[in-house]
């Protein structure tokens, strides 16, 4: 039983999702995390499936799916393996979304297709060594020469940087030195095989150890002009705009973390024993269980009504940060509830939980931080209260 009412084609999409991921993800997530691996296996077999094209529309060669269809799958995929989660999360909702919405005809019969049969991945580049949560502080500085624009600086924090074909990148298109915040802003689409674009440093992280995490170089990285996308000086402006998917994917890749460590913990307390009885019959375990699958509810409905306002055309914003900071809060204190359910084992790599809850921390972090999503919230509170004589909205 769901409290989401799902189509038969959602119920089928949610199936294939699950089937897969714990028949060929579950078996070497573990493997693939203590080893720090990335699988290319993975980008195959979740390419034949369609799943990074979800939400590419069917004229590009993409399944054109609903976004409750996307976070159905992803929140599968994340329960088996939240590192292969956060391929498809960042692959189908900023770079491809961004191409989709404000690039041209051209860049999207170039791009999309060969995204969504998985040919090339996407990549989103934004943050940068000193402009994480203060965006609009970046420094990395195009200049244009003639047919290309020349970009110099470096990118931080790029999700599978290493392995992927497309990647959204935001640089100044202002003055140098002029520092007009988001105003001077442009989004071009990079390729590896560009000139002075240089793959550096692999993040050593604590989760997602098998999603590698990479610093970018631009050296004098001679971009043709056709891969600007959209006006220039309104890069940023797009890329905030398309966070609204990205964090409905972040919260979706959250849960299915959550449910992982509860889904662990149900087994264990039903199979180990202490005075003499399984643990899940002592009140103690039993209310740790109930608070983190009454949490998880609460977080997948929240997300998935942020995802069914925003197919209506709402504007969701205050929602989709509302459902990302719930969310994820909700799967650090889960995996924590998990590892206490688990004493000792819980803190030890023989299970799962310690994984998860490491996976779980980043969640709070990344497309925005819990921080961030409440100054959101309340200037989106605010701004909706003023507009009604101080009621709130539903």
């Amino acid at each position: 039983m769901s409290l989401i009412a799902l189509s038969e084609t959602q119920q089928e999409i949610q199936r294939l999702a699950r089937d897969y991921a714990q028949r060929e993800l579950v078996p070497l997530a573990a493997e693939r995390d203590r080893e720090s691996r990335f699988d290319r296996s993975m980008v195959t077999q979740m390419a034949e499936l369609g799943f990074f094209g979800m939400l590419i529309p069917e004229a590009y060669d993409g399944l054109g799916l609903d976004a409750q269809s996307y976070l159905l799958a992803l929140e599968e995929i994340a329960v088996a393996d939240a590192s292969a989660a956060v391929l498809l999360s960042v692959h189908n909702s900023l770079p491809t979304q961004m191409i989709l919405n404000f690039g041209t005809e051209a860049q999207r019969a170039q791009y999309l297709p060969g995204m969504a049969r998985g040919d090339w991945l996407g990549a989103f580049a934004l943050s940068e060594p000193e402009a994480g949560s203060d965006a609009a502080s970046l420094r990395t500085q195009a200049v244009r020469d003639g047919d290309h624009w020349v970009l110099n600086g470096t990118k931080a924090w790029v999700s599978h940087g290493s392995e992927a074909g497309v990647l959204l990148c935001m640089a100044r298109t202002d003055v140098p030195d002029a520092r007009r915040g988001s105003k001077g802003i442009s989004t071009f689409i990079l390729t590896p095989d560009l000139p002075g674009f240089h793959l550096t440093k692999k993040e050593n992280k604590l989760g997602l150890r098998a999603s590698p995490t990479l610093q970018i170089v631009l050296d004098t990285c001679r971009v043709p002009a056709d891969r600007l996308v959209g006006e220039e000086g309104k890069g940023l402006g797009y890329a905030l705009g398309s966070l609204d998917h990205g964090r409905l994917g972040i919260a979706a890749q959250a849960i299915g973390i959550a449910r992982a460590a509860l889904e662990a913990s149900v087994r264990y307390a039903t199979e180990r024993k202490q005075f003499g009885t399984p643990i899940a019959d002592f009140q103690a375990i039993q209310f740790k269980l109930a608070d983190m699958a009454t949490r998880i509810t609460a977080a997948r409905t929240l997300v998935h009504a942020a995802a069914a306002a925003k197919e209506r055309g709402e504007k969701v914003t205050r929602y989709c940060s509302m459902a990302k900071l719930f969310a994820t809060e909700t799967a650090m204190w889960v995996t924590t509830q998990a590892v206490q359910v688990f004493g000792g084992y819980g803190y030890v790599t023989d299970y799962p939980v310690e994984r998860h809850l490491r996976d779980a921390k980043v969640t709070e972090i990344y497309e925005g931080t819990s921080e961030i999503q409440r100054i959101v919230i309340a200037r989106e509170t605010l701004a909706a209260a003023a507009a009604l004589d101080g009621s709130l909205p539903d």
